[in-house]
């Protein structure tokens, strides 16, 4: 009976650890450069922008390869497009962002190649 609980064991635990296939197939894995583009975006915005004493990018651009601020992914890079403003302005209610920015970063996730915007709310 110890064996049989061992076994049923093992096979609940490999089941809770399969993805179905809905799951597997709705999830697109991230290009590999894309977290670090993402970085590299957010640490752009946030020197231009003063520093973090002065400027906090949106949420978006904290979450790995920030997926919701991903403009486009093209032969030309990474292209994100996010808000930002002083610490604190996601907080708000209603939020009050100050600042857009759009930021193109090559493929591989190492170069800034445009800042093409960086100013107040379009």
């Amino acid at each position: 009976m110890n064996q049989f609980k061992t076994v049923l064991a093992l096979i609940s635990g490999f089941w809770l650890f399969t993805p179905n296939a809905a799951t597997a197939q709705s999830t697109q894995p991230l290009p590999l450069a894309q977290p670090k583009a993402a970085n590299l975006a957010r640490m752009r915005a946030e020197s231009l922008n003063g520093g973090l004493g002065q400027y906090r990018a949106a949420s978006c651009m904290y979450e790995t390869g920030a997926g919701s601020c991903l403009e486009s992914i093209s032969d030309g890079g990474f292209l994100f497009r996010f808000q930002g403003g002083a610490p604190g302005w996601q907080q708000q209610t209603p939020p009050n962002p100050t600042i857009e920015t759009s930021v193109l970063v090559s493929r591989d996730g190492d170069r800034i190649l445009e800042v093409s915007y960086n100013r107040t709310i379009r």
